[in-house]
């Protein structure tokens, strides 16, 4: 039987077309702008949405370009971002990667994953969220929600986020590679939840293998 994404994504745009992650969020503020979309998504990690959300806040009151943020000395930007997680180290990051963008690509982000990937700091869910989100162009950001779901669905059978990506570069019509980050990481966190998921408040319950599924409400 042949999945129905259609009918999923239609179901989880009607549930959730004003509930978006932080990332989406701060694109859609920021009309964009792909080195602010950059700054919070690496703020964004193991963080979550509304600390994030403050964090940018603060931040961009301060700088909104590369060179705005290196004049800010690290002891001050560390203040600024707390307390997302692990904020002394993403305070390096940042300075980092605002220098190499500088250095390397005039202070403007580079607009290709495989460019992304060979700037320190920066993994394949960044990559990812950069393009879709700063450059609205075709890429698939996987998570640890993207990969739990799209297993337990049976979309894919894979062991990690990497795996999952390249299973959904397969099989997942182009059209929804920029919403499914979107629209699966606000289920999972409402519904479909790492343990114990609300199988029988679900509205994909239907279409669902519950691959790996034990205890569920």
């Amino acid at each position: 039987m042949i999945f129905s994404f259609k009918k999923m994504m239609k179901t989880l745009e009607g549930l959730f077309h004003e509930d978006v992650p932080s990332v989406t969020k701060i694109s859609q503020m920021e009309k964009g702008d792909p080195f602010l979309v950059l700054v919070g998504t690496l703020l964004s990690l193991r963080t979550k949405d509304e600390v994030t959300e403050e964090a940018m806040a603060r931040l961009t009151r301060r700088a909104r370009t590369a060179q705005e943020l290196l004049k800010i000395p690290a002891d001050e930007l560390e203040k600024l971002i707390y307390p997302v997680g692990f904020y002394r180290n993403k305070t390096e990051t940042l300075r980092n990667v605002s220098g190499l963008i500088i250095e390397k690509y005039d202070g403007l982000v580079p607009d290709s994953i495989d460019e992304l990937l060979t700037i320190k700091g920066v993994g394949r869910k960044t990559a990812n969220l950069v393009v879709t989100e700063g450059f609205g162009k075709p890429g698939i950001c996987v998570d640890t929600h993207v990969h739990r779901i799209s297993n337990r669905l049976g979309i894919v059978s894979t062991k990690n986020p990497h795996g999952t990506e390249d299973a959904l570069r397969k099989v997942l019509p182009k059209q929804y590679w920029i919403t499914y980050n979107t629209l699966l990481v606000t289920f999972g966190k409402r519904i479909c939840k790492p343990i114990s998921p609300l199988c029988n408040a679900c509205p994909l319950s239907a279409m669902c293998k519950k691959t790996n599924v034990g205890k569920h409400r």
